[in-house]
């Protein structure tokens, strides 16, 4: 009993710790005393040359902020105050030469100097639109339906001659007629 208390304890005690540690992985800027607000991007994934909006209501009242989207090869780009009462917002292009991958997009708001941050996800294919496979697969081995029949034919031939010669084997080993 008590060694099923100490394990228990002992495993309680790592859990609590790892949330202590992963804890701060989940905040959205680098201080701010509240920690209310984020930079979200929208669309969250695009494809080379096309727009994303950003918007934060970190920067509080009619804040402005200097965006930062160089991590993709933007630049810089401008936030400003909104009709929405307490929210920033800003666009930028994705230059068509990015290259598929998440990149951080960031703003520095002009009045706190609060950071914040955010993850655009930059693809080759536009959300939504299913690329789906066609073909066999080219794995120098064909295929059970792949483009030579009499090679698959064979396979199969040489599969039934191994089973068959491994159940006779089996067979006469249990009967004692020695192998």
């Amino acid at each position: 009993m008590r060694r099923t208390a100490r394990l228990l304890t002992g495993t309680a005690l790592a859990v609590a710790a790892a949330g202590l540690v992963a804890a701060p992985a989940h905040g959205t800027g680098d201080g701010g005393g509240d920690g209310g607000g984020e930079l979200r991007v929208h669309p969250s994934s695009v494809v080379p040359g096309d727009r994303a909006a950003v918007r934060t209501t970190a920067c509080g009242g009619n804040g402005t902020a200097a965006g930062d989207a160089s991590a993709v090869g933007a630049g810089s780009f401008t936030l400003a105050g909104t009709a929405h009462e307490g929210e920033s917002a800003g666009e930028f292009r994705v230059p068509p030469s990015a290259q598929p991958g998440t990149y951080e997009i960031a703003a520095m708001c002009a009045v706190s100097g609060r950071r914040i941050t955010g993850d655009l996800v930059v693809t080759l294919t536009p959300p939504g639109e299913q690329v789906h496979p066609r073909g066999s697969v080219k794995t120098g081995v064909g295929g059970a339906l792949g483009p030579d029949p009499v090679q698959t034919a064979a396979g199969v031939a040489a599969l039934a001659v191994a089973a068959a010669g491994g159940t006779w084997l089996l067979h006469r080993r249990a009967r004692g007629d020695g192998i």
